[in-house]
């Protein structure tokens, strides 16, 4: 057994993040219940097809449970680690066969409905891509009641393999992965003059989601915001440029154009923004965050190409 592992009650292993049986590993920190094996579809399958899987998983009570499903894109992302790379996991993950490509998730593209989100475990991109090409499976459960400590991610329509809405009643694995996940408090945001309080995460927001010029490079975008902290902007002195993980909690995934909760009250809102998580990839690249649909994909520091979202709070 490694330092870091222990066995509890009923024999399962536990690391500080993941408790561990033969077939099934439980995420400490989301509540989340993962097959531990990442390669249980043997190989990749299509979007349709991959739901087809989960439901045979659950006719065969695949590690004694017959309520698996696809995640949805915030579980998923949920297991990435931006510290490594292929695979992009935690390092005391106990997960076998993981494969360092990319990974279905059941959410839709609201964009382009054709089109799927994805995670990508070799690199920790979050992309989408068309419905027909073929993807690993990653089954999750978890009941919705239970509500795992992941956001909600704002879909609430359900699609086919070729884009159209369907009744999400006659898509339950579907429906369930999109209902799945902390709801949102109502309302989301708190206007204080020219900051905007997230009531979901805790973060303070400028409300003018532009600051300075609409792109920087990503040293004059650290730059600008210790100028901010120096001359205390709108009355605070701890402003800094928002985590990878921090300006994705922003998205609602059922919207676009921009890929933000309906009725925000943000102003001047980009298409692109710097996050201040560097690649592991290749550290000249830090993540970004494009707001039309919900990627996550990175940035070359040097160019001029993404816009500045400050935000202060834990």
């Amino acid at each position: 057994m490694l330092p870091n592992e222990a066995v509890n009650e009923r024999g399962w292993v536990v690391t500080l993040r993941f408790e561990t049986s033969t077939d099934v590993v439980i995420d400490l920190e989301t509540g989340l219940t993962w097959c531990r094996d990442a390669g249980v579809s043997e190989f990749p399958l299509t979007w349709k097809e991959a739901f087809a899987f989960v439901e045979t998983l659950n006719g065969e009570r695949y590690g004694g449970y017959s309520d698996w499903r696809l995640p949805n894109r915030r579980e998923l992302f949920s297991l990435v680690s931006h510290a490594r790379i292929n695979p992009s996991l935690p390092p005391d993950h106990p997960f076998l066969n993981v494969f360092h490509g990319y990974y279905w998730s059941a959410g839709t593209c609201v964009r382009l409905p054709a089109q799927a989100w994805y995670v990508h475990f070799g690199g920790a991109k979050v992309y989408r891509g068309m419905k027909q090409a073929s993807n690993m499976v990653w089954p999750v459960r978890g009941a919705v009641a239970e509500k795992a400590a992941v956001y909600f991610p704002g879909q609430r329509r359900c699609y086919d393999a070729v884009g159209r809405t369907l009744p999400c009643k006659d898509h339950m694995i579907q429906k369930i992965a999109l209902e799945s996940g902390t709801g949102w408090p109502d309302p989301r945001f708190e206007v204080l003059v020219d900051v905007v309080l997230d009531r979901l995460t805790g973060l303070f927001w400028t409300r003018n989601a532009c600051h300075g010029n609409r792109f920087h490079t990503w040293p004059d975008a650290r730059s600008k915001v210790t100028r901010m902290n120096r001359e205390n902007a709108h009355g605070f002195n701890n402003w800094r440029i928002p985590e990878i993980r921090e300006i994705e909690s922003l998205a609602d995934l059922g919207n676009h154009s921009p890929a933000l909760p309906g009725g925000h009250p943000f102003l001047d809102v980009s298409d692109f923004y710097w996050s201040n998580t560097t690649s592991m990839y290749e550290t000249r690249y830090a993540w970004a965050f494009y707001m039309k649909d919900g990627v996550v994909g990175v940035g070359f520091k040097e160019n001029a190409e993404f816009s500045l979202w400050p935000v202060r709070g834990d």
